[in-house]
């Protein structure tokens, strides 16, 4: 029987977009474009041609695209296809010669790894927006480098000027999304030194603050869809944001991420939630909340249960809602984690042994947290419930229980399947028994990734390797781009001979 051999070309159109829409679109519009007529059509296609993002990203790092690539692009590609396009997402070094070129039907833009300099020239310098319709823009994302020199710019230039220039310039703004870390810091105000910032167009605002004031009198009977993300600690919840919820009578669309809420009356749940929110939006049809309550307590007797909490959720019957509650004696407080599922965060914090599983694909990092020790199986079901993680910390010195019963399977010839995190790339055990530290780094245990960086005390390393001897834990040692002593330690020969190919900081 001869094997079956099938060239791309053999495949049927329906079959090679699926194909090819898993891949950057710039990579396929770059490869086919020009191969022959069937190529051209499928590649001319809204689906390839509409929207374009002409750079990479790789964990959250913006990198341009490689010069003879830019070369081809912008002398052959964008020139056939310029008036198919939609949206363009850019980068710094390249926009202006992308945005060279005349598009037509472009009605969305991003810009994205600018400096605070650069962004601010694009408004008094117009040249960069000279060739597209200004008034046909009815998206615009902004991404900022972070400053580095926070004295070159006043405390309020970005929001005393980049947003009435943004609004300025883009009069039918409806989506707009200024995404930096170099605004964070700085507080922004639409009310006071520039009451007519805002245009009445806009429908979305997405932006980072570091600090919230909201005039909670007037009522918003326009408003359909509101979210509001919070990472930061708040003990705000009752008095400002809960006052600045039922200003928006008419809304049918709510999404609350709340990560760190100290609250003195307790949890929040089921029936916190609709007495004070719910009841109050009679067109409320979507409601996606992610909300993480501490309670600080002296006395932790007769506290709710995760029985108790999903029972104050009967009333949500179109929605699947998860619950988690903690309580931790030596710290005299209790912590109750609730959210609507799927979850759709990046992030997932202080997750403990009381985590029921379920399937998270949007998250990539992860934080462990608890005052029990982590078992083997634990780490198997983390790896099988975030199957893309990038990003996991562990704080936690109680040793395994288990260990001594694993490691008499071995010595059995018992099977112990190796636990795989295939994107694991920032591994942080600083703060972690030796027993994790152990787990992560025995090839027998665990299969990391290549291109690791491991954040981890210096004595626990030296243990767990025996003096950076060790042929169990060689393998995924190797396997390290980049390595975070903590605690004081001399730059042996037998630590550099262990990690040959490593940068150790």
């Amino acid at each position: 029987m001869k094997p079956l051999s099938i060239k791309l070309t053999d495949l049927a159109d329906e079959i090679l977009i699926i194909i090819l829409k898993k891949l950057y679109n710039v990579d396929v519009l770059y490869s086919l474009i020009g191969v022959n007529k069937r190529f051209r059509r499928i590649t001319h296609d809204a689906t390839f041609a509409g929207h374009l993002t002409l750079l990479y990203k790789f964990d959250d790092i913006i990198s341009p695209l490689p010069d003879p690539m830019l070369d081809r692009i912008c002398s052959q590609i964008l020139p056939s296809i310029h008036h198919k396009i939609k949206s363009l997402k850019l980068e710094s070094t390249s926009m202006d010669r992308i945005l060279a070129t005349n598009y037509p039907n472009l009605n969305g833009l991003g810009l994205y790894g600018l400096d605070v300099e650069k962004a601010i020239s694009l408004f008094t310098d117009d040249t960069t927006f000279t060739r597209i319709n200004k008034d046909q823009i009815t998206s615009f994302v902004i991404d900022i480098n972070k400053n580095k020199n926070k004295n070159k710019i006043s405390r309020d230039m970005i929001s005393s000027f980049l947003f009435p220039h943004i609004f300025a310039m883009f009069i039918n703004l409806q989506y707009l999304n200024i995404a930096p870390p170099a605004i964070s810091y700085q507080p922004l105000s639409f009310w006071t030194s520039h009451p007519t910032v805002i245009s009445s167009n806009l429908l979305e605002l997405h932006v980072l603050v570091d600090t919230l004031k909201v005039n909670n009198e007037e009522k918003l009977p326009n408003l359909r869809c509101f979210s509001l993300y919070c990472d930061m600690r708040t003990h705000e919840y009752d008095a400002l944001i809960i006052p600045l919820l039922h200003r928006m009578l008419n809304l049918e669309e709510l999404d609350l991420q709340l990560n760190n809420v100290y609250r003195n009356k307790g949890f929040i749940d089921g029936n916190s939630l609709k007495e004070d929110i719910v009841n109050y939006m009679t067109q409320l049809n979507k409601f996606a909340f992610n909300i993480r309550t501490f309670n600080p307590s002296s006395n932790l007797i007769n506290l709710p249960s995760n029985e108790d909490i999903q029972r104050t959720f009967k009333e949500f019957k179109n929605t699947q809602i998860i619950s988690c509650v903690d309580y931790f004696q030596k710290r005299w407080c209790g912590f109750c984690h609730i959210y609507s599922y799927p979850y759709r965060m990046k992030s997932y914090d202080n997750l403990t042994n009381n985590f029921s599983g379920g399937l998270f694909n949007y998250v990539k990092r992860v934080s462990l947290y608890d005052d029990h020790p982590f078992e083997y199986e634990f780490f198997r079901q983390i790896a099988q419930s975030f199957p893309f993680i990038k990003n996991l910390t562990i704080v936690n010195d109680k040793p395994q229980k288990n260990k001594l019963q694993r490691k008499s399977k071995k010595v059995d010839n018992q099977d112990l399947s190796i636990i795989e995190y295939p994107h694991l790339i920032y591994l942080y055990l600083s703060h972690a028994h030796d027993d994790y530290v152990e787990q992560f780094l025995v090839d027998a245990e665990m299969c990391l990734s290549n291109n690791v960086y491991l954040s981890v005390d210096y004595e626990a390393l030296r243990r767990v390797t025996e003096n950076f001897t060790s042929h169990a834990t060689r393998i995924n040692c190797a396997k390290l781009h980049r390595l975070h002593l903590h605690g004081k330690y001399e730059m042996t020969t037998f630590l550099k001979d262990y990690f040959p190919q490593t940068n150790i900081l």
